[in-house]
């Protein structure tokens, strides 16, 4: 039985004022932050200026590798063979994207339309995005399950007051308490959905190769790009322990719906080097560093790949 069409439409708005509401605290907590440790800050941009070139060249060739992985993810989340230019320029497109809306709606919404501009119906095309996503959260895991023990120690969680501990559980609560009980039938459906599609594409050796394939080099390249970063600054960690702290700061960062993780994977990066020991300019100059590598340089090119996709209705 389906919910009525006007249960669906509040329940759609007060998950998008959730959402939104959680995104703006942590923007204008980074934003506090950053203010507050302004001189880190702006030591660290100097000492990102003086930067090794070769390293960094390194992590931008790594960044530019991210989105050839992001396209073969997606090839293996969907049975029909897609365009590949036009694939890899969506994907570039959607990581634009992303960094203007909320908890990956950006790209979510470019991939959605070029799945079905390539003959997908709507439903296909959003459970297709699921499965990518539950591969790359898995993927993610993985890679940390088998970095961990070679770094033994390294991830230490920061002391945190109760008190911050029992208002973010009553958010937490509160907020699920008010959105499970609409959502559950049709989070079930879309479950059931998922995991039709996820064992159809393992029945096809090359699909599930793609999918985890490309997830994993996705991950993988991400960290390469934090560690060729930290190279460069001459960041007193080994690769492994930046791999094995990027993944950690990424996974948590992805809980929270920031524009492409701007302020969550900041503040998580942030907080997972200096709690590694490194100083705070060196901090400041390795997530400086990454975010222009994987962020600021490909924004407005990516932002021109995605108007002309969409000139040409290939979105």
């Amino acid at each position: 039985m389906t919910a009525p069409a006007g249960l669906a439409a509040p329940v759609g708005r007060r998950h998008a004022r959730w959402q939104a509401g959680v995104g703006l605290v942590v923007l204008l907590g980074a934003l506090y932050l950053a203010r507050r440790h302004w001189p880190a800050v702006e030591s660290g941009a100097v000492r990102l200026a003086v930067a090794d070139q070769g390293w960094l060249l390194l992590g931008a060739t790594a960044a530019l590798g991210t989105w050839a992985a992001s396209a073969l993810a997606q090839q293996g989340a969907v049975v029909r063979r897609l365009p590949g230019p036009r694939l890899l320029a969506a994907q570039f497109a959607a990581s634009a994207a992303n960094h203007l809306l909320p908890a990956g709606l950006g790209a979510g919404a470019v991939n959605v339309r070029f799945l079905m501009r390539c003959g997908l119906p709507a439903g296909r095309s959003a459970g297709a995005l699921a499965v990518k996503a539950a591969a790359g959260a898995t993927a993610r895991l993985a890679l940390l399950a088998l970095l961990a023990p070679a770094c033994p120690g390294l991830l230490r969680l920061p002391h945190v007051p109760p008190t911050a501990v029992a208002v973010a559980a009553g958010v937490a609560v509160l907020g699920a308490a008010e959105l499970a009980t609409p959502l559950w039938p049709r989070c079930r459906r879309a479950l059931t959905a998922v995991l039709a599609d996820i064992r159809a594409l393992h029945a096809c050796p090359a699909r599930a190769a793609a999918l985890w394939g490309g997830s994993l080099a996705f991950a993988a390249l991400h960290a390469l790009v934090l560690v060729a970063v930290t190279r460069a600054v001459a960041l007193p960690l080994a690769p492994l322990q930046v791999a094995l702290l990027y993944l950690a700061a990424s996974s948590a960062a992805a809980l929270l719906p920031t524009p492409g993780g701007l302020g969550s994977l900041d503040a998580a990066l942030a907080l997972a080097l200096t709690a590694a020991g490194t100083s705070g300019a060196a901090v400041a100059s390795a997530v400086l560093g990454y975010r222009l590598l994987t962020v600021w340089l490909p924004l407005v090119p990516g932002l021109l790949v995605l108007a002309v996709l969409v000139r040409r209705k290939a979105l």
